[in-house]
């Protein structure tokens, strides 16, 4: 079976994926994930389950328009920003932010922007910026709504033609359940139809309509999706259960650290370690500022027992938060 695996090349993208939505019998797409916890999948996407996705973000925000192109074209995210504007009738502008409504980011893009005079300007003056691809820190949140920036954050995956829940609640047509080990469940419309290459994988994931998640979840009283985080971002440390996001989040409301991310690594005394990556300023807190820090509002076994400092959070192509390479750069560390 043949596919159409977006272009590295933004331009090249745009050119492909132009054509594959004016195809009368198009292929499906193939979308490889960034692999930042693993191996990545190749991720089979039709054309009906992006356009359901296009259509239900357009309700959702109320609005459609030119979209700025700040991921790489290759993933879904930037597959998704490129076709939201076509099918809105807009080249998608691609470098820098032009007259664009709309925008798509991860996290770390967004902390960084923030520091800039223009491009925050630029940002409050879109419609919406949308908000995906890892924990969202509601300083950082807080910090862009001070700017006048209009952020919408996402939850979803390549196996849901990107984001289907905005701001805790599903888009139309999207349903999410919580499964009796708190793992959440997307159906609808834009799901999936398998793995290339990887039938087992794809039994396992995708099971009657629904796609099983990695994360752990909730729902509130008001129907609200709380990610809670990654199912294997829960780890023991000397018997107890550190659930590594709340640990990260705590971290990063600390006025010395810039950015941080948490994980656990093995260790021979506490069965995992918590070792917390952290990029600082000049007076970057060590490990016991940083574990008083966190039991002030945690269990201190939650508090890490190693901290690596670093100039900056290496990063995937996508802007996502290269996990892989952190753990080599514990195992690098001495400890």
């Amino acid at each position: 079976m043949t596919f159409l695996q977006p272009p590295d090349d933004p331009a090249a993208a745009v050119v492909a994926l132009a054509g594959w939505l004016d195809d009368e019998r198009p292929d499906p797409l193939l979308i490889t994930t960034s692999g930042s916890t693993g191996a990545p999948k190749r991720v089979v996407l039709s054309r009906d389950a992006v356009l359901a996705s296009v259509a239900a973000s357009a309700r959702r925000l109320g609005h459609s328009g030119r979209w700025a192109l700040a991921l790489p074209s290759s993933y879904v995210a930037g597959v998704q920003v490129i076709v939201r504007s076509l099918v809105a009738g807009h080249e998608p502008v691609l470098g820098g932010w032009g007259d664009a409504a709309f925008t798509s980011l991860v996290p770390t893009q967004l902390h960084r922007l923030l520091d800039s005079a223009d491009d925050v300007a630029a940002l409050a003056s879109m419609h919406t910026v949308l908000l995906g691809g890892g924990p969202i820190d509601p300083a950082l949140r807080g910090r862009a709504a001070d700017a006048g920036v209009h952020v919408v954050a996402t939850y979803g995956a390549s196996e849901t033609a990107g984001g289907c829940v905005y701001d805790g609640l599903p888009l139309d047509g999207v349903a999410v359940a919580i499964a009796a080990d708190s793992r959440i469940r997307l159906g609808g419309p834009t799901v999936f139809e398998r793995y290339d290459g990887d039938p087992a994988l794809t039994a396992e994931t995708l099971v009657d309509g629904w796609y099983l998640t990695s994360d752990a979840g909730r729902l509130d009283e008001d129907g609200r999706l709380r990610v809670l985080g990654r199912l294997d971002d829960v780890v023991v440390s000397g018997g107890v259960n550190v659930p590594l996001p709340a640990v990260a989040a705590r971290l990063r409301t600390h006025a010395g650290v810039r950015e941080c991310e948490v994980l656990g690594t093995e260790d021979p005394e506490w069965g995992q370690r918590v070792v917390a990556f952290v990029v600082g300023g000049p007076d970057v807190p060590d490990l016991t500022d940083l574990r008083d820090w966190v039991a002030a509002e945690h269990p201190r076994s939650w508090a890490p027992r190693r901290v690596v400092t670093l100039d900056a959070l290496p990063l995937l192509a996508n802007g996502k938060v290269d996990r892989l390479a952190l753990r080599e750069i514990a195992a690098k560390e001495p400890a």
